[in-house]
């Protein structure tokens, strides 16, 4: 570590601290923004109403037509040291959550600065005749060499259990990353205690499940989100369906053989809210909130703040039953608007089997879209703000999305700007439910070819076969998870496999494409800032993001650094950050492309 930086003035901030190289084209910079006081009055932070930041005239967000997608991925799991199988526990009943499972994600676990993966697992049932209930989820440290080892049993990740999806955030603050695990059954919270996990779950009463009912839940998506603004990270659990093998209904697609079912045949269950009571607990305020609904059929969760007035919304995708959108009302409640706000059902007036979900502003113009992931023969969603308020339209078949995603079965998909051009490209994981499909629908299959999809002047184009072998081999695609984990700059992509191995994917970017990387550090308790919104001004465009939880499909990406692509900009012309819970604005300007900033509140 070697000290860049002088103090100069009281007029002037140091800024830049120290230096950590990691290689020609991916530095570490340490900015200490320090307040001072010039004679003119003039401040680096002044608080202001929560928002967006405010925009600057001269952006246009106005982009050339780009023809051709240098995006290139490589497969990389086998030599990576990932060894992992989902365990779906079939044999032979066709159990209806055998085939949905399961997530999985990027997350630093022991603070090294480096992604580490986590893949959930799922288990045999107890009634299976093999007996084997050994199946784990699975915990893979990042040595920083594009390989990856297996640390499960020393990190205390050796339990068996019915694994869904999970959800990372420090969520006692103490400074570590702590695990939520959802499952058909009690729900796992897991407290990182410097790299070994413990669970509290029934000390902090976080089971997902229905107080009042007589049976456990079966959750999936889940998202740790601020929603008092008070500091401390709450929890948002998506629930499913009210199923166990006792009540298990019979389904068939052939008129001769069982089936796997689709949830209309079972009832709903509400999703479950927990307000943090300050890291030692959490109280159960579903119905207080007002987001208890048991027609919820939920299987995705994303955080944005639609309507720009500082406080986070949370938006569900709901399977066969109209899709949620829970407004903040800045009060300790919320109001679902889906309805009202053309998110509900489809263009037709339907509710579709809503799967993954991912929330974004694709077009630079500070309006977001939210995609949801649908059955086959239902294209995917593209909900799109009309104004700046809560009111979206479809415009999946105006983007080119429709036709390209017809066929395909959609569980997890995400934005992420792959190629570094300041556009978020789209990816999915496809996969159907029933292994048999192909004998019913001879143009479905149940391995599908996962996508990607390039933005393009507004339109998204399919350039799966462009960008790797991978895209060309199918597989039972569930959850999806991105991290720049061998630190070059860009996007790396984990999809996770129902029934079978996951596939970690290197990008390996064809462009000359710069990028900015930026790491927030919140004041206590938040020191993820989770909420806060970054934007940044470069080469005549603007871009928006905000560090968030949930998205995809039962699973996370790293929420530790932000990459914004910028193009042929060699500089971003200005930064500003809005804090989550005081919406102060945090302001710098001309910071120098291909590095990574860390920002502390």
């Amino acid at each position: 570590m070697s000290s860049i930086g002088q103090y100069k003035s009281p007029a002037h901030s140091i800024k830049y601290l120290s230096h950590l190289a990691v290689g020609q084209k991916y530095a570490f910079y340490i900015i200490a923004v320090v307040i001072f006081l010039s004679a003119c009055g003039r401040k680096e932070t002044k608080k202001e109403p929560p928002g967006f930041a405010k925009e600057i005239p001269d952006y246009t967000g106005n982009r050339p037509n780009t023809l051709q997608s240098p995006i290139k991925m490589t497969d990389i799991t086998n030599e990576s040291g990932i060894a992992f199988t989902h365990v779906t526990g079939a044999f032979g009943e066709k159990w209806m959550p055998e085939t949905i499972g399961s997530g999985g994600g990027f997350f630093d676990y022991d603070g090294d600065g480096l992604s580490d993966i986590f893949l959930v697992n799922s288990k045999d049932w107890d009634s299976h005749p093999s007996g084997n209930k050994t199946a784990t989820s699975k915990l893979y440290r990042n040595l920083g060499n594009g390989k990856f080892e297996d640390v499960s049993d020393n990190a205390g990740i050796s339990f068996s259990m019915y694994g869904m999806g999970c959800s990372f955030a420090d969520f006692d603050a103490d400074g570590d990353m702590d695990i939520y695990l959802t499952a058909v059954g009690d729900n796992k919270l897991l407290r990182n205690d410097s790299g070994k996990f413990t669970e509290v779950t029934q000390q902090y009463k976080t089971s997902g499940n229905d107080p009042l009912a007589d049976h456990p839940s079966w959750s999936t998506g889940a998202a740790w989100v601020d929603v008092d603004r008070d500091g401390w990270l709450d929890l948002f659990v998506a629930n499913y369906v009210k199923w166990t093998p006792e009540t298990d209904i019979y389904i068939t697609r052939d008129g001769k053989n069982k089936s796997y079912a689709t949830p209309d045949v079972y009832k709903g269950e509400s999703c479950r809210l927990y307000k943090n009571l300050k890291g030692k607990g959490f109280e159960d305020i579903t119905q207080k909130a007002g987001v208890l609904n048991n027609e919820g059929k939920s299987l995705g969760v994303a955080i944005e703040d639609f309507n720009r007035d500082g406080w986070p919304d949370i938006v569900v995708s709901n399977d066969t039953q109209p899709n949620f959108l829970y407004i903040n009302n800045g009060n300790g409640t919320f109001t679902d608007k889906a309805r009202a706000a053309g998110i509900g059902y489809d263009e037709n007036g339907r509710a579709r089997a809503g799967m993954g979900i991912d929330v974004a502003d694709i077009g630079n113009n500070n309006q977001l879209a939210i995609a949801i992931g649908n059955f086959s023969q239902e294209p995917l969603s593209l909900y799109t703000q009309t104004g700046f308020g809560e009111l979206f339209q479809d415009r999946a078949g105006a983007t080119r999305l429709s036709r390209p995603s017809l066929l395909q079965l959609t569980f997890g998909l995400q934005f992420c700007d792959f190629d570094l051009d300041g556009y978020l490209d789209l990816i999915t994981a496809n996969g159907h439910i029933e292994p048999q499909i192909n004998k019913i629908q001879k143009d479905i299959t149940f391995e599908q070819t996962p996508q990607v999809f390039h933005n393009s002047d507004g339109k998204f184009i399919d350039v799966s076969k462009e960008a790797g072998k991978v895209f060309q081999q199918p597989i039972v695609g569930r959850g999806i998870a991105t991290s720049d984990f061998d630190k070059d700059g860009d996007l790396d992509v984990l999809f996770t496999v129902n029934g079978g191995s996951p596939k970690l994917l290197r990008n390996d970017l064809d462009n000359k494409n710069n990028f900015v990387g930026i790491q927030l550090k919140g004041k206590h308790p938040n020191l993820q800032a989770v909420g806060a919104r970054i934007s940044v001004f470069s080469g005549g465009s603007k871009q928006h993001r905000m560090v968030r939880t949930g998205s995809s499909y039962l699973s996370q990406s790293e929420i530790e650094t932000t990459i914004f692509g910028i193009g042929e900009s060699t500089k971003v012309d200005s930064l500003q950050v809005i804090w989550p819970k005081t919406g102060e604005i945090l302001k710098l300007e001309n910071l120098t492309a291909n590095q990574v900033y860390k920002v502390n509140e």
